[in-house]
């Protein structure tokens, strides 16, 4: 009889709940939305209720064919750098504030400015930043004291669907890496940054593996549920950290690339993997033990969903008007545009950018407009322009590892066309598993299996993902695209000073 593990992948739009056996198949799975709310130009906040209601609904839509005896456990992948305070009866005490959330910038110069930006990267293995959760809560204190000397616990996402499921506080060290208060070394929470931020230690709540079991459900969640009270809720991740796992990139200085909404190069390394000039951020991985540097950029698949929408709508109507997918479209385009398209160059910094610039003021741009250049050229260059982006990103990696071989997931990995250029920008193979937009689903499946005993170590991982295909680099197109990446870098490197004058008239 098939026993089975529920994942549940709580992101910023919704919680995907998926079900999937021991043996590593998948099941199904069922996404149940809820809203951000944005404010003010840089305020985000989530209703902490409406996460618990779609876990709720979520779970309830996979379970229903089955006997809710045989779910064995469940764990999460969940939105990071949260800010939730909670009162000493577990309610909130105010909407969350999520990652996306930027208004505590005077907090974080605050607490930059007492520790330093050196010291500061030295024990948490990243840079001083208000979206990170510390500088929420000490933004909390200042301006909402009456709400901060009410609070037990500030908790992740994730955390908070624990005690509603168990009663249990925690959290883990993937997830508390990335608040800005843990010394990444040690996993503990720094008293050196708690006591610069003028926060209380006790307001954060105990630190956990991912793998450790917080309990088992509830009577009343297992009610709501419709699983049984022996259902037991492993801890899980952020989703960062759990993107690594279900990509199979388990074994040290392996390397992964997710290309979505925004894309990043990460890995799994033995130790803290820090740089000298500070640009890749380190956080504590999921798998005990293991640590997950990852380099992000902001505007990937929205630098080509922008293309689309900008030029490519006549295509895009044709494809829909008959069935076929819009991106089909866009590849037909770019396949009839040569290699570096006509020396057309894209800065893909729509959004600004994280590493490695970390320049939120930059914007985006087309260099080297000719007469030559025709719609396809532009669509091209913009791929090329995200890839020449992560190939800088790569090439910090490059410093001290091989960085030869990357896994290729999210949903930019099931267009060949796309993955062909990134393979031949970033002269790397790129290796495809069959379940590329399912990876921080895997994850939390396998940390659940792990967490439980069901399995041995995160090898079982390979129960779940078969490799599809590996794209391999064409050495002929090195020729083209050696000299466009130095272009590319000396485009951004000239163009600073033009951003912040742009910048100063938004």
């Amino acid at each position: 009889m098939c026993k089975y593990f529920i994942a549940h992948d709580l992101g910023t739009s919704g919680n995907k709940a998926s079900l999937f056996t021991t043996e590593g198949r998948l099941v199904c799975s069922h996404t149940a939305p809820y809203d951000v709310h944005f404010f003010d130009g840089n305020r985000a906040e989530q209703n902490p209720e409406d996460w618990w209601q779609a876990v709720i609904a979520s779970t309830r839509k996979i379970t229903g064919n089955i006997p809710p005896q045989d779910v064995l456990a469940m764990s999460f992948s969940a939105q990071m750098q949260c800010c939730l305070i909670v009162d000493d009866n577990g309610t909130p005490l105010r909407p969350a504030i999520i990652w996306a959330d930027q208004r505590a910038e005077e907090e974080k110069n605050l607490l930059e400015e007492k520790i330093g930006f050196d010291r500061m990267y030295e024990i948490t293995g990243h840079r001083v930043s208000a979206s990170y959760s510390l500088a929420k809560l000490m933004w909390i204190k200042k301006h909402e004291p009456e709400l901060y000397a009410r609070t037990k616990y500030m908790l992740q996402a994730k955390d908070y669907m624990i005690y509603l499921l168990t009663g249990a506080y925690v959290t883990d060290y993937s997830d508390g890496s990335g608040t800005n208060a843990m010394d990444l070394k040690n996993l503990c929470w720094s008293e050196e940054i708690l006591e610069a931020a003028g926060i209380a230690p006790e307001k954060l709540p105990p630190l956990h593996p991912s793998t450790d079991v917080a309990g088992t459900l509830t009577r009343k969640a297992a009610s709501l549920l419709g699983l049984t009270a022996e259902t037991k809720v492993v801890i899980g991740g952020g989703d960062g950290p759990c993107s690594a796992l279900g990509a199979g990139c388990i074994h040290p200085e392996e390397l992964f690339l997710t290309f979505g909404t925004s894309a990043w190069i990460g890995g799994t390394t033995d130790t803290v993997f820090t740089t000298d000039d500070k640009v890749i951020p380190c956080f504590a991985h999921v798998i005990p033990g293991k640590y997950m540097p990852c380099g992000t950029m902001q505007a990937a698949g929205s630098s080509y969903s922008y293309i689309k929408e900008a030029l490519c709508k006549e295509e895009t109507d044709a494809a829909k008007a008959i069935g076929n997918d819009p991106y089909e479209a866009m590849n037909e385009l770019i396949a009839s545009s040569p290699a570096g398209a006509k020396n057309l160059i894209f800065l893909p910094y729509l959004l600004g950018e994280r590493c490695p610039r970390w320049n939120p003021n930059t914007s985006g741009s087309f260099l080297g407009i000719r007469p030559c250049h025709v719609k396809a050229d532009y669509v091209r260059a913009v791929v090329e322009g995200i890839a020449m982006n992560l190939e800088i990103i790569l090439s910090v990696y490059r410093r001290t590892l091989p960085a030869q071989k990357l896994i290729f997931t999210g949903g930019g990995a099931k267009g060949t066309i796309v993955a062909r250029i990134i393979a031949d920008v970033l002269q790397a193979e790129l290796i495809r598993p069959d379940h590329v937009e399912e990876a921080t689903s895997i994850a939390a499946a396998v940390i659940a299996g792990v967490g439980t005993g069901v399995y041995q170590d995160f090898s079982a991982v390979e129960k779940y993902l078969t490799i599809q295909d590996t794209i391999y680099p064409r050495k002929e197109t090195e020729t083209v695209y050696a000299p466009l990446r130095k272009l590319f870098e000396n485009s951004y490197q000239v163009l600073k000073p033009l951003y912040e004058a742009f910048f100063a008239l938004n």
